[in-house]
């Protein structure tokens, strides 16, 4: 394994924890533009006549800058220095299939239909033997395109509450249907062939995280109380797995619901308040059982919104924006918000991305995990600096 220290860490440690990322996937396009919001240009107001926020009613972050009114959870944790917002991040002619655009951001391959996840090259990289089952552990159903590659082993699951206690076979049967997901999902885009080898390591090695993962909710107690909604509930179980201490070193959470083309302001007021709260509580419970340390948190979406609102909603565009958050973040605004002027709208109607999400991965890579992020990520490309400090 190839390691690229940055300076950062101090190295003297013996007992230092291993880094670790959890994914949080917001499903659908997440409205960056309504997350981050330009309050003090007029022409957001004038472009978004029905789902514009009020601009006596978000929370200001900088004098041109607001989070949603919903997010005040993730306020507090901006005033603590613990969160970095990338702005306008993207890609070159962006996708607004949902389907090939999320496959963009799992492959880093915006030109060809690759074979493997950016995170199964990590996955391969820290344990190259394939010896931990958990190595990367999902919470849901199927299996991200990002964790899957031929001879790469991630753990799928749906309920860890009762993953312990089903039986053989129902551990079987739940395997079966999360690769039969995966099979509908990707055979199109890769092929049959793949899909299918991928499926027969898989079947065979899945099967060695379930006993490994249900011993963790009996090792769990906490003061936190998760409200009951499933990104809150799938943060908690990365909570309970990650003190068990089983070595898995990326977690993978997916929050649906953000194709709003109809009724945006509902639904996304009621998502954007469940995401803000579930990663509060998620940093809450991590630091009460002193966990929090070596974790970082990467928030992403496949792309943005539309400019214009279209009388109800906002329609698939470009240029969107991320979120690393955690304990050794140096929290503000990173890359730059796209221009609102219309002459630079992309085709019109979107916002430009300013900057490559490849750059992004390869930050978390090389600062955070130690790891040559090129052969992972496909090429050099620029990276933020978002670490007060690193484990590496």
């Amino acid at each position: 394994m190839a390691i690229y220290g940055n300076g950062n860490g101090n190295g003297t440690n013996a007992k230092q924890k291993d880094p670790v990322l959890v994914v949080i996937q917001l499903s659908g396009g997440n409205d960056f533009m309504n997350t981050v919001i330009p309050y003090t240009e007029g022409i957001y107001y004038d472009v978004r006549p029905l789902v514009g926020m009020p601009e006596d009613k978000v929370i200001p972050i900088t004098e041109q800058l607001a989070f949603h009114p919903n997010a005040g959870a993730l306020k507090d944790l901006w005033d603590e220095g613990k969160v970095a917002i990338v702005q306008g991040i993207g890609y070159e002619n962006s996708s607004r299939s949902h389907f090939r655009a999320m496959d963009i951001w799992h492959t880093c391959e915006p030109e060809t239909i690759a074979t493997e996840g950016w995170l199964a090259k990590v996955i391969r990289e820290m344990d190259p033997n394939g010896e931990n089952p958990v190595t990367a552990v999902n919470f849901g159903r199927g299996l991200p395109r990002a964790l899957a590659a031929p001879n790469v082993t991630a753990t799928s699951i749906g309920d860890l509450d009762n993953y312990g206690l089903m039986s053989g076979i129902e551990v079987a049967e739940e395997r079966d249907e999360n690769l039969e997901i995966f099979k509908r999902m990707y055979t199109p885009a890769v092929g049959s062939g793949l899909v299918m080898d991928y499926l027969g390591q898989t079947g065979r090695d899945v099967l060695k995280g379930a006993d490994m993962l249900s011993v963790a909710p009996q090792m769990y107690k906490s003061n936190v109380e998760y409200a009951d909604n499933p990104i809150a509930q799938a943060l908690r179980d990365v909570v309970r797995v990650h003190t068990a201490n089983l070595g898995t070193r990326i977690f993978y959470t997916n929050h649906l619901g953000y194709d709003h083309h109809a009724q945006e302001v509902p639904a996304h007021n009621k998502l954007i308040g469940e995401l803000s709260e579930a990663i509060r509580d998620f940093m809450q419970d991590l630091r009460d059982h002193d966990a929090a340390e070596e974790v970082t948190i990467l928030v992403f979406t496949e792309f943005g919104r539309r400019i214009k609102d279209n009388g109800s909603g906002t329609d698939h565009g470009s240029g969107g924006g991320a979120f690393l958050i955690g304990e050794h973040v140096k929290g503000g605004l990173y890359s730059e918000y796209p221009p609102l002027d219309r002459p630079s709208w992309l085709n019109d109607e979107d916002l430009r991305h300013t900057y490559d999400f490849r750059g992004m991965y390869g930050t978390i890579l090389e600062q955070w995990f130690g790891l040559d992020p090129v052969p992972i990520v496909g090429g050099s490309f620029e990276q933020l600096q978002p670490y007060e400090k690193t484990l590496v």
